[in-house]
């Protein structure tokens, strides 16, 4: 197990007003909406979401990266768990041409909004169960998603993550080192359902068995 930065590389490239998250509108009315993972979430007002999430190329930079650190060749396979609209899926069929990229994601109107590219290439369901065999891809990588998973299906995901891999696993999920941060993370958070710093998320690794490199994001 490696700690890898490839979201670190565009994360901070996002401006965030944490205190307007919980001023402008009542924070769990937008919850309620944000878990919803429907329209609001992924193309409404930056209250309820992403505030409209379009293609911009930001995570060609993130697909490069992983291309490199895993190796990835024409033929081998790669599953991208809580694909969301499929950007990193189509940027990584871009890096590196030949690819066989699949996804899933527990949205119905993101993978109806996905890219054309990669649309019948995500299939609706949780990553705490995932339709494929054991030791189906070379690698399986989940951006920003398991954190948003109570334990039971949390612990079930990083199972789930480990048995299909053949190869390299690597995920990323939000966590926090003090209190600024806690703080800075539960305002501006609107799915997350697991709240834990590094060594809480470390112990959940070694416990479940997951072998694969992590990542965190800070919001500092």
């Amino acid at each position: 197990m490696a700690y890898r930065e490839f979201v670190s590389l565009i994360h901070k490239s996002t401006k965030r007003d944490y205190l307007a998250r919980v001023t402008e509108r009542d924070k769990a009315e937008v919850a309620e909406l944000a878990i919803k993972f429907g329209y609001d979430y992924w193309d409404g007002s930056r209250q309820t979401g992403y505030g409209g999430y379009r293609y911009d190329g930001r995570w060609r930079k993130v697909a490069d990266a992983m291309a490199a650190a895993y190796g990835l060749k024409p033929g081998m396979r790669v599953l991208d768990v809580g694909a969301g609209k499929g950007f990193l899926m189509h940027d990584l069929m871009e890096a590196v041409p030949g690819l066989e990229v699949q996804g899933i994601d527990i949205s119905a109107y993101a993978i109806e909004h996905a890219m054309e590219t990669v649309k019948d290439r995500i299939v609706q369901g949780t990553a705490a169960k995932l339709p494929w065999p054991d030791q189906h891809f070379d690698l399986v990588v989940s951006i920003t998603t398991l954190h948003n998973l109570y334990l039971a299906d949390l612990w079930a995901a990083l199972g789930e993550m480990e048995r299909v891999a053949r190869g390299g696993k690597y995920l990323c999920v939000e966590g926090y080192r003090n209190e600024s941060e806690k703080v800075n993370l539960m305002y501006w958070q609107l799915t997350c359902r697991a709240f834990h710093t590094p060594e809480e998320w470390e112990f959940l690794f070694k416990k479940t068995g997951y072998s694969g490199d992590h990542e965190f994001i800070f919001f500092e």
